[in-house]
Parts: C-alpha cells; structure tokens; sequence
C-alpha cells in the first residue's frame, strides 16, 4: 500500500537575517489526519519555519509544497494562490478583531474569498463556533472572552473555509492547565472529528505529549554557524531513548549537561 501524498512538504528550508543564519537544512513531511508539532527552546525559529510554511516569508533556500502546489520561488505564485484555500492559521495572540464578534471573526474569511450572501456566511460561521464550543457565543466580542475562548475562537477562524490544513501557533501560551488541557482535546476532536490535519507550533511539553503524532524538533546550535533539526518522531518515543543531550534535557525537563572546560 502506498504512502498518502503529504499535505505538507518542506525540503532544505533555511532561513537568514542579514548575516545570521537561524536554521538551514530543515526538511519534514506532514502526513494527512496528522497532528505534527514543530518544538524546541527559545530562538530557535520554530515560528518562523510557521510562517514559510503559510507563505509569509519566503525562506532563504529550500522549497514548500502544499497538497502537491509549490509556493516559494517565482514558480511558486500559482500555488500560492491555491494555498489559500488549503490552509487555516491561527497566530499565536488569536490575532481577533477586536470591532468584530466573535461571529463577524470567523465570517471575515468567507466574506473575502467566497461570493455567500451575508445570511450564509453566518449560518457556517455558527457552525464552526458550535465545532470549537462556542455556539452560545457569537455575540461576544474578544474583549468580553476568557483567553482560552479567544483561542477556540480563532481556531474557528482558521476553519471557515474547511482547509485540509491548520496551522496553530503556541495555542497554549498563556492558558492556565486546565484550558491548555480542554484546547488538547479540542485538537484531537476536530482532528478525529473532521478529518484536519494540523501544524502546531508549542514548546509546551504537556501538550505536545498529548496530542503530538510526530514532531520536529529544532536545536538553534545544532550546527557550528546555524540551527537546525536533531530530532524527528513519535515523541513518547524520542523521550524514551534519544540519546542527544538536548532532547532528553527538553523532554525530561532537565538541565543540559556541562560541557568540557566549563567551570
């Protein structure tokens, strides 16, 4: 039986600013109905592979591919535009309008890039609302919402056009346990549920144990001059016998081991 097709390639990515190079040679595959988290400690451009991957910065070298469409490069405009479509973001603060409903919120996106006459739009919007807990809430504004709805909400967002494809970064930031908790198990439903495949950018250790299928890991000195990749996997299995000394300090939450001449 062949391997599915990947909703996501990305092939020898890396990425500079100026003179200094942040990771080169990222390469990973996300697999349809996978739940796939991008981790590692501070620095080390987990956001940033994030943002080459939805096309908001064209990586320096390397290439993406989404559902089989190229979206770097000169060639890459066409399949970009396809793109669009395939794929949900939710950023990292929820990015709400705060002028809007939650309702208008999730609408936007089907006011841009559908002709639904306004009665339509609203009626899938409710829908999706109802698919993150927030059916009872549509009236509400951000600034009325718990943190924890804020993100349900913009999870919703992301999926109003029912891509194949989200993309969530660090959803848990600033949620206490409990709601990072409720935020998992919303994950692995919709994934169930509807199918979505999902790229999740954490480096909140609970929550990668929960819901992650494989991950990337990502180390800013895996390299003499750059960062880079060190691990890739099914994390229960990566804290169980990697042996690199920075990947069983993150899993087990330890202090990285002194190296040689330092005091």
């Amino acid at each position: 039986m062949s391997e599915p097709t990947p909703l996501l390639q990305a092939t020898g990515l890396a990425q500079r600013f100026g003179a200094r190079t942040i990771y080169r040679d990222v390469s990973f595959s996300v697999a349809p109905g996978e739940v796939f988290v991008i981790l590692g400690g501070s620095g080390c451009g987990k956001s940033t592979v994030l943002r080459q991957a939805v096309g908001l910065l064209p990586p320096t070298a390397g290439s993406i591919e989404i559902a089989g469409h190229t979206i770097t490069g000169r060639a890459g405009e066409a399949g970009r535009a396809v793109a669009r479509r395939l794929i949900g973001v939710m950023f990292q603060s929820g990015a709400l309008f705060g002028s809007l409903s939650l309702l208008g919120n999730v609408s936007l996106p089907l006011e841009i890039f559908t002709d639904l006459p306004p009665e339509a739009r609203d009626a899938v919007a409710r829908v999706k609302l109802g698919q993150v807990g927030l059916a009872d809430a549509a009236a509400l504004y951000p600034a009325e919402i718990s943190g924890g709805m804020a993100k349900r909400a913009a999870i919703a967002r992301a999926m109003a056009l029912d891509p194949p494809l989200l993309f969530l970064d660090e959803p848990s930031a600033g949620l206490d346990p409990i709601t990072s908790a409720e935020l998992d198990r919303l994950i692995l439903d919709l994934r169930d549920d509807l199918g979505a495949t999902f790229v999740v950018v954490t480096h909140e250790l609970a929550s990668i144990m929960a819901i992650a299928d494989r991950c990337l890991m990502l180390d800013r000195n895996a390299y003499p001059d750059a960062g880079g990749v060190i691990a890739i996997g099914d994390p229960h299995d990566l804290a169980a016998n990697s042996t690199h000394p920075m990947v069983r300090a993150f899993f087990h939450r330890t202090l990285m081991p002194a190296t040689a001449g330092e005091p």
